[in-house]
């Protein structure tokens, strides 16, 4: 990560927006490096949606409480909108665009969420499925109750949460090979 601009404002004085410092940055996401020179204050969401054009990412409350941000970090479940995008440079991001298997193919979670229709509007499913997928590979889907648990933090206003657990049941079985 390296600095660049490093103009001091007075007490009291936002610098302006030209004079704001950037750091170049490689994000690595979805299995690719991406070099990017951003406000240090970029959030992880922001650099998604905004400078790759991943737009699969949805931006919900912005204060990690409905979990539509969720992607994967290294394997595990992050809040974009609560990272800073500096404090994800040297891991693996994983979206929702990067789940699909070569040749189209589905993941098996975003194949269970199709045949349980555990999605209506659709503004959540991204971040359910990648919630759910960390909840499988992490060992939390032995139950449903254990299911519910584990996406508690993952909003649906659609209210299609029964279906969600029934796909996440489905796919862990898929994910596990039995």
């Amino acid at each position: 990560m390296r600095r660049h601009s490093a103009a001091a404002a007075p007490l009291g004085k936002p610098l302006p927006l030209r004079e704001r410092p950037t750091y170049n940055i490689t994000l690595r996401v979805n299995e690719r490096a991406h070099a990017l020179r951003l406000d240090p204050r970029t959030t992880l969401l922001d650099a998604i949606r905004d400078h790759l054009g991943l737009t699969g990412t949805k931006k919900g409350c912005g204060h990690g409480q409905c979990g539509a941000c969720t992607v994967l970090m290294d394997g595990k479940r992050v809040l974009s909108c609560m990272s800073f995008a500096v404090m994800a440079e040297h891991h693996e991001i994983t979206t929702i665009e990067g789940l699909s298997r070569p040749g189209g193919q589905l993941h098996p979670m975003q194949q269970a969420f199709i045949d349980h229709d555990a999605f209506q509007c659709g503004y959540c499913t991204p971040g359910q499925i990648m919630s759910a997928i960390a909840c499988v590979t992490e060992g939390h889907a032995a139950s449903a109750t254990a299911i519910r648990e584990y996406m508690s933090g993952n909003l649906c206003r659609c209210a299609a949460y029964p279906n969600i657990v029934a796909a996440i049941e489905q796919a862990a079985a898929a994910m596990r090979g039995t």
